[in-house]
């Protein structure tokens, strides 16, 4: 199995797009900095390791397989990375602020000698053949390729392990949002599919050494490991994001839906509706269905009737209705009364004014209770029997 490098490159691109504004933003967070800087290795990685990149760098360079030193630092720089990432998301931005820059210049130093070390190996040793796919099993044995492949492998590994861990920790956390705790556990299954990875080189690699031939491990199941894992990675990045940008769409269309029955109502009052806009947000929108609805209820005030939503609301009550959804039954009661006083009588209406608190904050409660017409009627009928039959009937 073979999956290109260009799938998670595309996948760690679009996670950096929608990072970048807040990393942009809030530069001085080293959290951020430490995302930023994860996304930007990550796609550097898949960017050189492509094999047609290889090729090309080989051939600019004119010096055979310095990709290999040059890929290898850049995964060692992702590695480095992913822990400067889980010291900060563990430290946080002001708890223990001494160990996290201990730890930040540990690893720093660390994997800056590794990355320094690669060269002077890669310096040292002979290879002299081009090897695009199989650079690591090809010169496993020859020295200083060798100790180069171990060092880098080995500095994967270690990250890997503490990152994968770590992750896995957190996703256990208490009061995490669901979205956020969506994307850990993404980031965990990625982090651990790179231990796939190392696995795979390793055992490939060891097998050489032992005179054995296991080069598929290294050609094909390492690379589709690392392909998926820095999907899973990336999606895990994306996910947070892009679910709380979903569900705040999707809260703000049902609202915006769930005050349909009401703002039909309205219209019979106002002789119009709200303002249109074809490019409107649906934030927009809503606002604009909120804002005609309550200005129609001010309109209306007059017409509404206390001693029928007092009515309405006991009657609701007895016919077993929760105190909540009788309160939502006794306004759409005495919305409908007003509505049909206002068309009998467009120019006429009482002159006291109203407790409307209730109607402009719960219009979206009245306006699910108008959506069972007949609960309304059983309200309105046993609101309107007058006390001797109701005493008699109770």
């Amino acid at each position: 199995m073979y999956i290109s490098f260009w799938l998670p490159t595309a996948v760690l691109t679009a996670a950096l797009a929608i990072k970048l504004p807040s990393i942009l933003k809030l530069w001085r967070d080293p959290l951020l900095r430490a995302v930023g800087g994860l996304l930007l290795f990550a796609c550097a990685v898949f960017v050189f390791a492509a094999p047609s990149t290889i090729a090309w760098t080989n051939r600019v360079t004119g010096v055979p397989n310095i990709a290999a030193p040059w890929v290898y630092s850049l995964l060692t720089a992702l590695c480095a990375s992913w822990l400067l990432l889980v010291v900060h998301w563990r430290n946080g931005r002001t708890e223990r602020h001494a160990q996290t820059r201990r730890a930040t210049r540990w690893v720093v130093a660390v994997y800056a000698a590794v990355v320094a070390a690669l060269w002077v190996l890669f310096a040292l040793a002979d290879v002299p053949v081009e090897q695009i796919r199989d650079l690591d099993t090809y010169y496993a044995s020859t020295p200083f390729m060798r100790e180069l492949i171990l060092l880098y492998l080995t500095a994967h590994t270690v990250a890997s392990l503490v990152t994968s861990r770590l992750v896995w920790n957190w996703i256990r956390t208490d009061g995490l949002d669901a979205w956020l705790r969506w994307g850990l556990r993404f980031l965990g299954i990625g982090f651990a599919t790179n231990l796939l990875f190392s696995a795979a080189k390793l055992t490939a690699v060891a097998a050489r050494w032992t005179g054995h031939d296991l080069d598929w491990l290294n050609t094909n199941v390492a690379p589709s490991a690392a392909c998926i894992a820095a999907t899973f990675v990336a999606v895990g990045f994306i996910v947070p994001h892009a679910g709380q940008y979903l569900q705040e769409r999707w809260l703000v269309r049902r609202r915006h839906r769930g005050l349909a029955p009401l703002a039909r109502l309205m219209r019979t009052v106002a002789g119009g509706r709200e303002p249109l806009g074809l490019r409107a947000t649906p934030e927009m929108r809503l606002i604009r269905r909120e804002t005609f609805i309550r200005d129609t209820l001010l309109q209306l005030a007059r017409r509404l009737d206390e001693n029928l939503r007092t009515r309405s609301y006991d009657a609701a009550l007895a016919l077993g209705f929760a105190p909540g959804r009788a309160q939502a039954l006794a306004a759409a009661v005495t919305i409908q009364d007003a509505v049909e006083a206002e068309r009998r009588s467009p120019d006429g209406g009482g002159t006291s004014a109203p407790d409307t608190t209730y109607l402009l904050q719960e219009i979206q409660a009245v306006s699910q209770a108008l959506r069972k017409p007949e609960e309304i009627k059983a309200v309105r009928a046993r609101a309107t029997v007058p006390a001797e039959s109701m005493s008699t009937h109770d």
